[in-house]
């Protein structure tokens, strides 16, 4: 077995950006000899940079993309791209803006949300993907909304996780008492640099729930990367969820949870309101806030089920 084959089946539990062979259909660097049950680490060259990303199943699968929050990669959703793959669906999950280190400009203002959004199409574009399912999780459900709401001729159904409607959210933080105590955090967050980076990279890798040890190690170290941290921190420091007052006409799946800390119920609720398509709300009970890794299995079978709904064309 070659070198990078070897690393083909490493990068199914890290991280590893491996070269190799090009996709000929999407002009995307991936390591070579995967099977549809395995994942794979890739690179894909957009305007903006070259993102990281992991991949699985069939390329001429029904196409899947799913984004990350904070302070997570795309491998957060390994069970998701494992499950979709053995469906047969094409599913990516890159590390998005500031996490891939070939997209980590230095401005505060290159993370507002709009220019995330744009990387959505951008990777899809990349992969030769004219339509595509999306998924995203905290930071990336707020970009999953707005991607949906802004271009439903390119997005053929929505599932959001964790976080409400961008527009839902911005209510629950000028209104509800509990939203604005549970986003507490984001203020520490948006203290100028290296405030916050000096205190989280200090404290050592967070305990998240659901998520095992080893894989919470690895966002950190990765975090820790030069200019990693800062990055990722200005999304919050350049985005108030104001702006984004758009429905979203696309299917919709949003999975909250009963015991998410950082998420109130009031903006949960409201979701309901800035969506005028097809649209279920399913909120796990004594699920947190880290959906995808602490109810994998819940979160593929939602996910799988929403996508059996929604014709694939």
């Amino acid at each position: 077995m070659s070198t990078v084959a070897r690393n083909v089946m490493v990068s199914r539990r890290r991280f590893a950006v491996l070269a190799g062979v090009v996709l000929a259909s999407a002009g995307v660097a991936a390591a070579d000899g995967p099977t549809a049950s395995e994942l794979t680490a890739v690179r894909i060259p957009t305007a903006a940079g070259v993102f990281d990303a992991v991949a699985a199943g069939p390329v001429d699968g029904r196409e899947v993309l799913l984004l990350h929050g904070f302070p997570e990669l795309g491998i957060e959703w390994e069970h998701q791209l494992l499950a979709l793959a053995a469906a047969g669906c094409r599913a990516v999950a890159p590390d998005q803006r500031g996490y891939s280190a070939g997209v980590r400009p230095g401005r505060v203002e290159e993370y507002q949300l709009d220019y995330p959004v744009a990387d959505v199409f951008a990777i899809a574009d990349a992969l030769g993907w004219k339509r595509f399912d999306l998924a995203g999780h905290d930071w990336g459900a707020v970009v999953a909304w707005i991607a949906a709401a802004e271009h439903p001729e390119r997005v053929r159904s929505l599932t959001a996780v964790s976080v409400p409607h961008p527009a839902a959210f911005a209510a629950a933080l000028r209104t509800d008492p509990a939203q604005q105590s549970a986003s507490q955090y984001m203020d520490f967050f948006r203290q100028p640099t290296p405030i916050p980076e000096n205190k989280i990279l200090a404290a050592g890798p967070p305990e998240l729930a659901g998520v095992p040890a080893a894989r919470s190690a690895e966002y950190f170290r990765r975090l820790a990367e030069p200019g990693a941290l800062t990055a990722a921190l200005n999304w919050y420091r350049a985005n108030d969820f104001h702006g984004y007052e758009r429905p979203v006409t696309v299917p919709t799946l949003f999975l909250a949870a009963t015991n998410d800390p950082m998420v109130a119920m009031s903006g949960i609720e409201a979701t309901a309101d800035w969506v005028t398509g097809p649209y279920r709300l399913e909120v796990l009970s004594e699920a947190g806030h880290t959906i995808p890794e602490y109810a994998a299995k819940e979160t593929s079978t939602h996910l799988l089920n929403h996508l059996s709904s929604t014709k694939p064309l």
